[in-house]
């Protein structure tokens, strides 16, 4: 970004190690490490690479992402308000009562006398007439 030049393979590796305290050897891993993040671009022109990066694309690369976040963060908001919006419809009706009270006893009192019934036949399963017939063939 300092220069806000082009530069190839060669001056890079002689200018980040006195520059910034890169080692030459890793000049060309990083390179390529920031190419493939995006941030720093890279052209073939005739038979050499040129690499460069401007403060500009970096700045709407950040408010692309900015706005990409914001309008997430609208959308997201607007599903938790439905959501809000849903679970108070849900509620109308479910009142805590007596009456809904009983009810729930009574549901949870059928269910495990269905329980009960269930394993009871499994008891039973093995004189079962057709378990016999099918046992047979």
């Amino acid at each position: 970004f300092a220069q806000k030049d082009v530069f190839q393979l060669k001056d890079l590796e002689k200018i980040a190690p006195k520059e910034k305290g890169i080692t030459s050897m890793s000049v060309k891993e990083i390179l390529q490490s920031l190419v493939d993040d995006g941030m720093v671009d890279t052209d073939r022109i005739g038979t050499s690479n040129y690499f460069w990066a401007f403060p500009s694309k970096a700045l709407h690369a950040r408010k692309r992402k900015l706005e990409e976040l914001e309008s997430q963060l609208a959308e997201s908001s607007q599903k938790k308000e439905a959501l809000q919006k849903s679970i108070e419809k849900s509620k109308i009706g479910r009142e805590d009562t007596a009456e809904r009270a009983a009810q729930l006893k009574e549901l949870a009192a059928l269910r495990q006398e269905k329980e009960q019934l269930k394993a009871e036949i499994d008891k039973y399963r093995e004189c079962d007439p057709d378990v016999v017939e099918e046992m047979r063939k």
